[in-house]
């Protein structure tokens, strides 16, 4: 079968994980050669180790650390969008969606935390790519506030609720259903040991080196679901496979390089995003399995709220904004520039950095116009061939 696979990793320490997703995929007979590899990286690590850890696997990849990925951007002509992708960000997951957009051979993108490890009771890449062909019936939930709890199928026990889950959509109450689903076109599976919470719910759990004491095992999760059409869900790109057509309405939104300071809401609000233009278009996002181990470094919880804390306002009324936009577009780009627009061109006074509202929906449309500008260039390569 031919490379049709593009893995996503951000990482500046524990790119050695990626061996444990080959031995997985070796132990239950995945088609390696599908992969390519993008090691998303910094100029301060050694890109040649992690060069060396792929060549020693026998797996096709390339790390860019930030000065391949200017590179890169003048290779592409287009220098002029190099803003979108923030430097030194798990947002920077938005170039491995560019690499992917350049080159027509990705049907598929994977996105891989470096502190994850596959689950052994599953065929890693295999079951994300069986979800993303899954037809059929399959559970269906809803809320009586519109969002979905992806840690719903246990929490009267746990009481979690994920990172980026907004605070006035708790205490929901949940129905749950049958749909039968026929166009995935995204699969998040779900985490085991530390949960993927924000840094106020973290402390509320009494934990101060930001991984909560509360924590998730394989008996938390019973199998796939999908939030109902009208729902939002929380979307992690630490354990994440989606089809190439997506990357239009999928920008990982940029966090941390900016004058107010938000983080931590790339994946999250670009789940919204995405969300919404899969609503319109009629299509699904699968969530549950399979599951990987989050085994999340120690740091200070303090800062993660500090990143927190400038964008938790925004994050309560960003679906609200969107949540009726773009009703009558017939793509995922129509979708996103819909939504673009009511970002850019909104009042956000009343919001505590409201302006980064604004400042996000001009990202989007750069975004748009990056790829456009990439679409450009393929064609013209075509040409000269």
């Amino acid at each position: 079968m031919s490379q049709d696979i593009c893995v996503v990793v951000p990482t500046i320490r524990e790119y050695e994980c990626m061996r444990s997703y080959f031995a997985n995929a070796r132990k239950h007979g995945f088609d390696l050669d599908r992969l390519f590899v993008l090691l998303v990286t910094e100029d301060f690590c050694d890109t040649d180790e992690m060069q060396a850890m792929l060549d020693d696997e026998g797996v096709d990849g390339a790390v860019f650390d930030g000065s391949r990925r200017e590179e890169w951007y003048d290779e592409q002509g287009v220098s002029e969008f190099e803003h979108i992708v923030p430097a030194a960000s798990h947002a920077e997951t938005s170039f491995g969606l560019l690499y992917m957009w350049a080159h027509d051979r990705f049907d598929y993108g994977v996105f891989i935390d470096d502190d994850t490890l596959p689950h052994d009771e599953w065929d890693f890449f295999g079951r994300h790519m069986e979800n993303l062909h899954y037809e059929g019936e399959i559970e269906s939930v809803r809320s009586d506030e519109q969002w979905v709890n992806v840690l719903y199928q246990n929490a009267d026990d746990h009481g979690l609720y994920p990172r980026g889950y907004p605070y006035g959509a708790m205490h929901e109450t949940v129905e749950t259903g049958s749909t039968a689903v026929s166009d995935v076109v995204a699969s998040q599976g779900l985490w085991t040991n530390v949960p993927d919470l924000d840094a106020v719910r973290i402390l509320m759990d009494g934990d101060l080196q930001g991984q909560a004491q509360t924590r998730t095992d394989f008996e938390d999760f019973d199998g796939d679901f999908v939030a109902e059409r009208g729902q939002y869900l929380t979307v992690c790109s630490m354990n994440l496979a989606f089809k190439r057509e997506v990357i239009p309405a999928f920008y990982q939104l940029p966090m941390d390089d900016n004058e107010w300071d938000v983080g931590r809401f790339d994946d999250i609000w670009s789940g919204v995003f995405l969300k919404r233009a899969a609503d319109v278009l009629d299509k699904d996002i699968v969530n549950g399995y399979p599951l990987c181990e989050h085994n999340k470094a120690p740091r200070p919880t303090f800062d993660d709220l500090n990143n927190e804390v400038p964008g938790l306002e925004l994050n309560e009324h960003l679906w609200e904004e969107i949540d009726d936009v773009g009703g009558d577009a017939d793509s995922y780009a129509a979708v996103f520039e819909a939504m673009a627009d009511t970002l850019a061109e909104g009042d956000w006074d009343e919001y505590t950095n409201g302006d980064f509202f604004t400042f996000v929906g001009e990202h989007m449309h750069d975004w748009l116009a990056c790829l456009d500008a990439l679409e450009t260039e393929k064609q013209a390569v075509v040409a000269d061939d």
